[in-house]
């Protein structure tokens, strides 16, 4: 794409994003709990609608070139993801699961399913892709430190005889082999000869032959082209992949080459643009700092004198945190500051005679109020929008984009260099504020003589906020046990104890799965709907890779510390971990249980390593904290086998320093189990914000499952593979275990086999049989934990509450009929 069709982009995705503006005012007014249905409807469609859009600004942002547009188009990025998860987070609270059955409203809205794929932001990595190489290279470097200096592996040795010995049995077999082929062969010459004979082919004239061969032949070419037509029709419906691969991944090449040369034009255009920042920041000091300067110490005098002539005193100066003079002013003109005094002073004369006369009138409405409720006797329960946070930091995006932008004529920088103009217009503001923190000092002083002057009075101090009582005005600072050792010498104790760990390198997109196609009719059919792989990947998109890759959007999104990942084991949770590490880039901290047996022990022990783990951390965000069996930290009762390790002793330091973290801090503690029966519910729940339930794979994530991981191995499934009933027979097996099933079958020996002998499903059946399945009833008793959370219980009452109520509906309309 040009860059004018960037720019297209970018136009067309404002106009979108004005229109989602416009429907963001009536989610705010509340909705009566009986129009549930028609307000999740309207939350998941502004919900598509805003993951479309984030896709778009990606695409911009990642190949747009202009560097003043670039710093635009990041704040609406990070803008739309951040609202992205505010609505994911409303839909969880309209929903009461994590799960969404959205494909009735991607079929109205005319969507396909890889519209709802969550895009995650490619700047996540791209712009700290020196960090991540660094830190990789310190730690390979320590980890090489602890190999032993010879890394070759000791061989045992073998006696002459016995090697020889092995070589002549080996060779004996191979002409074995050779000469029972050789004699199958012969034989089956011979076979053919015999029946030539019986049959008599003398029998045939030479016009019936002709015949006869012309018929095979001509039938032979016939199915050929019935062939070839079916193959060309279902690549053109889209059905089957192009033969022309080699094309295909040719153009694909060249596109990505020509998406880096951007990528490398982006890095020049930034360094001049920054140079060009500091050189008109100095230009502007020089030449109208000092008219800014005095223009600001006229206005504040002016200011004082109105003051003292309304109030009869100086006023107090604004503090530096408030924002100094700025807080008063605001670009306003002395005049109107003159103004808003005076009307301040008879709005206070107002107000303290309305406060008298409100007072009685509260007490009133809250009297009507009551005896009306308690007519009522229930109060219909209301769904409404949290204000959101992301909405003006939109807005002020889209108002700069139709001020600046929007009607610039482009062919005056086809170069793509910056705007000198809107590049002064901004440094000039900061200019601005740099002045005015000097003016405030140098005013403030003033003001202290003016008062010693005029009033003969000295400097009134501030007056301190009043404390409401029983409150904490703040949290408590954790108390740090390593203040005298540095943040490096802390990350090299942590790989070499074994607590941190080099994650291996897997994109969140290799978690294969299909979407769930048949959520809404499942829900109308009075049965639950259960999370597909696909809706399993987006939540992880979602609760983690967003807000860890980006310290705008998580200081601003919901926080969420913690995610619980529940499912029967080969169901690619550890997968999802490092998807997780790699797509922002985190560090991986291993808390497992099995991993802490004999190091640091003790109390004091256990309190140092979480404090050293959750301090590097923060201090190297992003990072995930990964507890693989996670519910041992929670046991009910501690096995015999597990009493060794003490698996509960991180428990309540673990809760503790969760606690501390706060929006800003990219942390995000990740557990993994099997088997969470065995823990404490409530410790459990108090520790993971987000339990993800991952059951066993439908049909549609199988089917995807089996063609992707056989395609993996690079071959291309033909007409005698049936994957649909290969997705069939495998009902009740992970994806786990369909990749065994698989590496076993398609070992070096049958990959070269292929030519001759193409793929049949029966082939994995054998592998199948010998792995266990997850069973339903292991299944069922997961699902039944589950719904013992407190969203799940909470989803659970939610449907009884809706089957009782049609019941009642059904019974009003039967006495009708009576």
């Amino acid at each position: 794409m040009s860059e004018g069709a960037y720019q297209r982009l970018w136009e067309s995705s404002h106009v979108t994003l004005q229109e989602l503006l416009d429907q963001e005012q009536p989610l705010l007014e509340p909705v009566p709990d009986r129009e549930r249905q028609s307000f999740q409807y309207r939350l998941a469609s502004l919900y598509l609608h805003y993951l479309g859009l984030l896709r778009r600004f990606d695409t911009v942002y990642d190949q747009m070139v202009q560097p003043q547009k670039r710093r635009l188009l990041r704040r609406l990025l990070d803008g739309v993801a951040g609202r992205v998860l505010e609505l994911k987070d409303e839909l969880v609270h309209a929903d009461l699961c994590e799960n969404h059955c959205l494909d009735r409203v991607l079929q109205d809205l005319k969507l396909t399913p890889a519209d709802l794929e969550v895009p995650i932001p490619k700047y996540f990595l791209l712009e700290q892709s020196t960090t991540v190489r660094e830190r990789g290279l310190i730690l390979a470097e320590i980890l090489s430190r602890l190999e032993p200096v010879s890394s070759q592996k000791s061989v045992t040795g073998m006696h002459r005889t016995e090697a020889i010995i092995l070589v002549q049995k080996a060779e004996r077999a191979r002409q074995g082999r050779l000469r029972a082929t050789f004699m199958q062969e012969i034989r089956r010459d011979e076979e053919q000869d015999r029946r030539i004979q019986e049959d008599g082919w003398h029998k045939f004239s030479q016009g019936q032959a002709a015949v006869t061969i012309q018929k095979v032949w001509k039938g032979y070419l016939q199915r050929k082209c019935t062939q070839q037509d079916r193959r060309m029709e279902m690549e053109f419906i889209g059905m089957l992949p192009s033969p022309n691969q080699v094309e295909h991944l040719s153009i694909i090449s060249q596109a990505r080459l020509v998406e880096d040369v951007r990528r490398l034009r982006q890095m020049e255009k930034e360094e001049e643009f920054r140079a060009a920042m500091v050189k008109a920041h100095d230009s502007l000091v020089e030449t109208e700092g000092p008219d800014m300067k005095e223009k600001m110490k006229e206005q504040i005098r002016q200011w004082f004198i109105e003051c003292h002539d309304l109030t009869g005193r100086f006023p107090d100066y604004p503090d530096a945190s408030s924002g100094g003079s700025y807080s008063i002013f605001a670009d306003k003109t002395p005049e109107q500051v003159r103004m808003e005094l005076e009307m301040q002073v008879q709005e206070n004369r107002k107000k303290e005679q309305e406060k008298s006369k409100e007072k009685g009138k509260d007490e009133k409405e809250k009297k009507k109020g009551k005896e009306e409720k308690a007519k009522k006797g229930e109060v219909d329960a209301v769904l409404q929008v949290l204000p959101s946070k992301f909405i003006p930091r939109i807005c002020a995006g889209h108002e700069e984009y139709l001020n600046t932008w929007k009607n610039r004529c482009e062919s005056i920088h086809p170069s793509q260099n910056y705007d000198s103009e809107t590049l002064r217009e901004e440094k000039r503001k900061e200019v601005e504020l740099e002045i005015r923190i000097q003016v405030d000092e140098l005013m403030r002083q003033e003001l202290r003589n003016l008062r010693l002057a005029v009033d003969k009075e000295e400097e009134r101090p501030l007056r301190a906020p009043k404390k409401t009582p029983g409150k904490k005005t703040g949290k408590k600072k954790e108390k740090d046990l390593t203040s005298d050792r540095s943040v490096e010498s802390l990350y090299e104790e942590l790989v070499i104890s074994g607590l941190l760990r080099k994650s291996e390198s897997v994109a969140l997109k290799d978690y294969i799965g299909d979407f769930l196609y048949l959520g809404s009719t499942l829900s109308l059919a009075k049965k639950l709907p259960m999370p597909s792989l696909f809706d399993i990947r987006q939540n992880v998109a979602l609760y983690a890779v967003l807000r860890l890759g980006s310290p705008d959007i998580h200081i601003m999104a919901p926080l969420i510390r913690s995610i619980l990942l529940v499912g029967p084991s080969g169901m690619g949770k550890k997968m999802l971990v490092k998807a997780v590490c790699t797509e922002t880039g985190a560090n991986l901290f291993d808390l497992s249980p099995e991993n802490l047996l004999g190091k640091y022990p003790g109390r004091n022990g256990t309190q140092m390593m979480v404090h050293i783990v959750f301090k590097v951390a923060r201090l190297l965000q992003p990072s995930v904290i990964w507890i693989g069996s996670a519910e041992k930290n929670f046991y009910k009762k501690i096995p015999k086998e597990d009493k060794e390790m003490d698996p509960k002793r991180i428990k309540k330091d673990l809760t503790k320093a969760l606690r501390l973290l706060t929006p800003g801090d990219r942390v995000m503690l990740i557990g993994t189990t099997s088997r969470p029966q065995l823990a404490e519910m409530r410790g459990l729940c108090r520790v993971y914000e987000r339990i993800l339930f991952m059951p066993r794979p439908d049909y549609a994530s199988r089917y995807v499952l089996w063609k992707r991981m056989i395609e993996a191995r690079g071959i291309q499934p033909t007409q005698h593979l049936d994957i649909s009933a290969l997705a069939k027979v495998s009902d009740g097996y992970t994806p786990g275990h369909i990749l065994q099933a698989i590496q076993s079958v398609l070992s070096e020996r049958r990959f070269l086999q292929l030519s001759k002998r193409p793929l049949v499903a029966s082939e994995f059946l054998g592998q199948l049989v010998k792995l266990d399945p997850v069973y339903r009833e292991e299944e069922e008793s997961l699902k039944d934990w589950y719904f013992k959370t407190p969203l799940g219980k909470k989803s659970m009452k939610h449907r009884v509450d809706q089957l009782e109520a049609e019941e009642a509906k059904l019974d009003k309309e039967k006495k009708k009929r009576k």
